[in-house]
């Protein structure tokens, strides 16, 4: 395992073999913080050209995994290549990366084009080179019409579009955005994901994004890596990380899952108190004890005219506690028992007409079911059927 070293001042040269410019490997990377671990010997290849993020919640490293690729962090132990260069002890500004900000940190004093122009001013590049970058990078930001503006004279939008223009005008390799839509209200964050994806496919250059947003990381990235205690809990596309996620870890922190915990049976069923739920795919020991997990989509609700009726498989009966208009969906929230609660969603012009207090039985698919070891749910992160009140 390589150490990481400070004593490198410039870039060294192309590993033998090296990897096409934009792939980013980080290989066995290890970083501390006094005792505790922030990444621990993570390793993956980000192809070049490629747009990725790194999911997870607060603490789980991904922001440090940034940092260290930005090289504002050392790793203790592994190494981090750019293009097939190892990045080890190159100061950021020697290194062909970006970084995009949550907080712009736009110079309140300059103009939009002065901003964008500095990073080349620094470099001592040409004016007229800098002048004719400068305009396609506000060209690509869609900023050419403000460019006399200062910052404060900008919505948050347009200064984010600013901030990703001054990244873009220093043509990198890669370009690194550690959650630079946080501060937006939600419809223009959505608008810049669909713009972000836009700008990173006509580029054609390497986006690492992380976030805790499970929206835009499923909205704009080719693959993800959910990041679990300083590693990766499973590195998918979206389809496979929504649909097939790999714990229960993953199944909970995208999306919201419903979660049964009881004991596997015969046929591959959990027996839960409130449920036998059926996975056609499980193959848990039989006796172990299980979580079979339902996403609230899934669940089909309606009103319970035999609530005395024993239940059949992949069915819950409860009290409707809750209803919420979602826009494009109806959400309810039922109680199943003094321990558990369930989630169901339906399309608005299909869903039916129930009130808080009604019986109610709500069904779903077996294929639409997913097992884990129950011992995996510990840390599990969304919504697992919380007891009501």
């Amino acid at each position: 395992m390589t150490t990481a070293t400070t004593s490198k001042a410039e870039a060294p040269a192309a590993l033998p073999g090296a990897e096409s410019p934009g792939t980013v490997v980080i290989d066995a990377v290890t970083k501390h913080y006094g005792d505790a671990t922030a990444v621990d010997r993570l390793s993956l290849t980000i192809e070049a050209g490629e747009f990725i993020s790194l999911l997870g919640p607060s603490g789980c490293g991904k922001t440090t995994t940034l940092r260290m690729i930005a090289g504002f962090e050392e790793p203790d132990a592994g190494d981090i290549r750019v293009s097939g260069r190892s990045l080890l002890g190159v100061p950021p500004y020697r290194r062909d990366v970006n970084t995009v900000f949550q907080a712009y940190a736009l110079f309140p004093h300059m103009s939009v084009a002065e901003n964008v122009a500095y990073g080349l001013q620094q470099k001592r590049t040409p004016k007229s080179e800098i002048r004719d970058r400068v305009v396609d990078a506000l060209d690509l930001a869609q900023m050419r019409g403000f460019a006399d503006r200062k910052p404060t004279q900008l919505s948050g939008g347009q200064q984010q579009r600013v901030a990703l223009a001054r990244a873009l005008v220093n043509r990198p390799s890669v370009l690194l955005l550690d959650e630079p839509l946080g501060a937006l209200d939600r419809q223009l964050r959505e608008e810049m994901q669909l713009e972000l994806k836009l700008l990173q496919s006509r580029l054609g250059i390497t986006f690492v994004f992380v976030t805790h947003d499970q929206g835009e990381a499923l909205s704009m990235s080719d693959r993800i890596a959910i990041m679990r205690s300083g590693r990766i809990e499973q590195l998918a596309d979206a389809d496979t990380v929504y649909a097939r996620p790999a714990s229960a870890y993953v199944a909970a922190f995208v999306g919201q899952q419903n979660f049964f915990r009881g004991t596997v049976v015969e046929g591959g069923a959990v027996d839960s108190a409130h449920s036998l739920v059926y996975d056609m795919s499980a193959e848990l020991p039989v006796g172990s004890t299980g979580l079979a997990a339902v996403r609230p989509e899934f669940v089909s609700i309606e009103a319970d005219v035999a609530a005395d009726a024993s239940g059949a498989a992949n069915t819950a009966r409860g009290t409707l506690i809750g209803v919420s208009h979602l826009g494009e969906t109806m959400q309810y929230l039922v109680r199943l028992g003094d321990d558990q609660s369930l989630i169901a969603r339906r399309p608005s012009p299909e869903a039916p007409q129930l009130a808080i207090g009604d019986a109610v039985v709500c069904s779903w698919r077996a294929e639409s079911v997913l097992l884990f070891p129950a011992d995996d749910a510990a840390s599990a992160s969304g919504y697992v059927a919380p007891p009501t009140a």
